[in-house]
């Protein structure tokens, strides 16, 4: 709950740095920037789409963000405990980094879909009534997404995903078992 309400209150930074992203692919195909700068973004989806528009494509970012926490949070704890009472390994950060990587893995495998569901929506175009005109919403991105280019189109970005995921599990998880560790508490 706090990882998708969190991302509830980031939702519009999200929109506009994926719009500012998406920039460099129409400035690329010849095309004029719609915006150069984070005040002019921000103008152009207020004036596109409201007060409202800020959150476009704020419910499959908020899923995300739960899934990549519920993924990292349970597949560190699972791992690590497997590897402890079932391999008998000790309570180290060799159990740790191993356990790290695997919740990374799990939070990219299980946040992937809903990441490119979120980024779709962000940067399609919007009418004059600011409503997409791609997609009717989350479940119509899916669908087409599906349809038009199979089921393993939900993981495209998986791999750069992973690429960011598995470092910062590593890192966070190891350096919050040692803080742990060197403060005498109990570790996760």
């Amino acid at each position: 709950m706090a990882g998708s309400l969190a991302q509830l209150v980031a939702s519009p930074a999200d929109l506009v740095k994926v719009q500012m992203q998406a920039e460099g692919r129409r400035v690329l195909q010849g095309l004029p920037p719609r915006c150069t700068n984070l005040k002019q973004a921000y103008a152009k989806i207020y004036t596109e789409s409201g007060l409202l528009g800020f959150f476009r494509g704020s419910l499959p970012n908020m899923q995300r963000a739960a899934l990549v926490n519920m993924g990292d949070l349970a597949a560190y704890d699972y791992t690590k405990k497997l590897l402890i009472n079932d391999f008998g390994m000790p309570d180290s950060t060799s159990v740790h980094a191993c356990a790290a990587l695997i919740a990374g893995l799990t939070a990219a495998i299980l946040g992937t879909p809903a990441d490119l569901i979120k980024t779709r929506l962000m940067n399609q175009p919007v009418g004059p009534n600011g409503r997409g005109l791609r997609y009717a919403g989350m479940v119509d991105c899916f669908r087409q997404s599906v349809k038009n280019e199979g089921i393993l189109s939900l993981y495209n970005g998986f791999i750069p995903n992973w690429l960011r995921m598995g470092p910062w599990a590593l890192i966070n998880w190891v350096v919050f078992e040692n803080i742990m560790i060197a403060v005498g508490e109990k570790t996760f």
